[in-house]
């Protein structure tokens, strides 16, 4: 079968001017701002907000030359159940060297004309501590607030560029945090606030009195990219070696506070508005914590793609029956959305066979994913006099996937920055199931509630006893 033709961005790059510096040129970012932003030159409007790129990581470095080699073009197939296409995006001029000491980001973002720093940077890259607050003693951390001249951490750079710009008599530009967080912005000042004050605040009350940092909630699929993606860019006529592939969905939801200007996002479907913590609540409990749903009993059973996980039957009405009674029920109401509805489209979004994500993404970083997606929810049904025995149920699922093998015994690698802990834990919570709930970082105080420790613990010996498929047979039974 022949494919269509790939689609170039539709306006003269050399027209374009930067306005954003964009740190984490990851595949979210590059299937989801970046497009927004083709979309919008493609209108011929606001080409003078042209992405920077950078990055502070060895991998970042990796990415610079891929990108740098094809122009810093970015190929994105969307994967269409009625047809796959491919584009072109032409949204960055420049990927910045990747250094020690972040020379050439900061140089950059001192500029007058950068308006807007974003970044995709990931939920577990913001040195949060358990309480929510910059965790000072992290090594990164410490670092930056004794060199604040040679930072290392994006957030040190942001503070040495601001500092740059009021001595220069330059507006601060605005930091847009692009990742999937609760809170995103207040997550983002907090950190950048907190590590000034480590080592000069007065810089740090200019900081929290003079930059915005709007909250936003961002949604698009992205698996990781490997030797499919290539191949797949390859039949394209495309020799790329970090293609992007993702669904065709796409929702960007932002807080309009950009005193510095902004590009006309609005044009191009990203959503404005003063509300963006309901959107965000419904995406990151109904869709991220339905991730999680099938994603541990689904690595468990040895099953591979996200889609497959959907059709076996035990792990979608596993999905549907937490979905109805435990999480949507809580969800606060969102403007213009019914969340029934909204959830039927995740449910189509999670069984589309193109997308040929892996159940083992879903898995990964649980020990920053569950207390973000599944524990609030566990904690509204608990205030609300509920005991969530399916969401207590993928707990027990999660833990029982830590102790390192599935049902069939296969060794599952490591799939956690924290694997060899978590590990740990969940043998030992096999006999002493207290253990994997008393880690506060994740539950806080749900392990001193009585019914939650039994529910949880009656679930993990199940699932120890009989195996992940009877298990999950039973709780659909009632």
């Amino acid at each position: 079968m022949t494919l269509p033709a790939v689609s170039l961005p539709a306006y003269d790059r050399a027209s374009l001017r930067p306005g954003i510096v964009h740190i984490g040129l990851g595949n979210f970012h590059r299937a989801h701002q970046a497009v927004y932003l083709d979309d919008l030159f493609a209108r011929g409007e606001g080409h003078d907000w042209a992405i920077i790129g950078a990055g502070v990581r060895s991998t970042d470095a990796r990415m610079r030359e891929a990108l740098k080699a094809q122009d810093c073009l970015s190929t994105v197939i969307e994967l269409d159940p009625q047809g796959k296409s491919a584009r072109r995006i032409g949204a960055m001029i420049d990927f910045l060297p990747v250094v020690s000491g972040n020379g050439a980001l900061i140089a950059a973002m001192s500029r007058p004309e950068i308006r807007i720093v974003s970044l995709t940077v990931t939920e577990g890259g913001y040195f949060m501590d358990p309480a929510g607050q910059l965790d000072t003693s992290a090594p990164e951390i410490v670092a930056d607030a004794a060199h604040p001249d040679r930072p290392e951490t994006a957030f040190g750079a942001i503070l040495a560029a601001l500092k740059l710009r009021r001595a220069a008599g330059i507006p601060p530009f605005t930091v847009m945090s692009c990742d999937n967080l609760p809170g995103n912005g207040h997550v983002t000042r907090q950190v950048v606030v907190g590590l000034a004050r480590l080592f000069d605040a007065e810089l740090a009350d200019w900081v929290d009195a003079h930059v915005a940092f709007p909250n936003g909630m961002v949604d698009r699929i992205t698996p990781a990219t490997g030797e499919r993606e290539r191949a797949l860019a390859a039949a394209f006529g495309l020799d790329d070696p970090v293609p992007v592939t993702c669904e065709p969905f796409r929702q960007w939801v932002l807080e309009d506070h950009f005193p510095a200007g902004r590009p006309a996002l609005e044009k191009v479907g990203v959503i404005f508005t003063d509300q963006v913590h309901a959107y965000e609540a419904m995406k990151i409990r109904i869709l991220n914590g339905g991730h999680a749903i099938i994603a541990y009993p689904g690595g468990l059973m040895d099953i591979e793609l996200v889609h497959e996980d959907m059709e076996e039957k035990l792990v979608s009405g596993f999905l549907d029956k937490v979905e109805a009674e435990e999480i949507i029920p809580i969800v606060p109401p969102v403007p213009d959305t019914d969340l029934n509805d909204y959830y039927a489209v995740i449910r189509e979004r999670f069984a589309n066979p193109e997308v040929a994500d892996t159940v083992r993404r879903l898995c990964l970083d649980g020990s920053n994913r569950q207390p973000k997606f599944i524990v609030p929810s566990i904690r509204d049904n608990r205030a609300a006099g509920r005991l969530p025995k399916g969401l207590i149920l993928l707990s027990a699922l999660w833990c029982r996937y830590c102790a390192g093998t599935t049902d069939s015994g296969t060794v599952i690698e490591p799939n956690d920055p924290n694997w060899d802990e978590l590990t740990r834990r969940a043998q030992q919570a096999k006999t002493e199931p207290s253990v994997w709930l008393a880690m506060t970082e994740v539950y806080g105080d749900l392990g001193e509630d009585p019914q939650v420790a039994a529910a949880f613990a009656q679930a993990l010996d199940a699932l120890w006893s009989k195996g992940t498929r009877t298990v999950l047979a039973d709780y659909l039974r009632g």
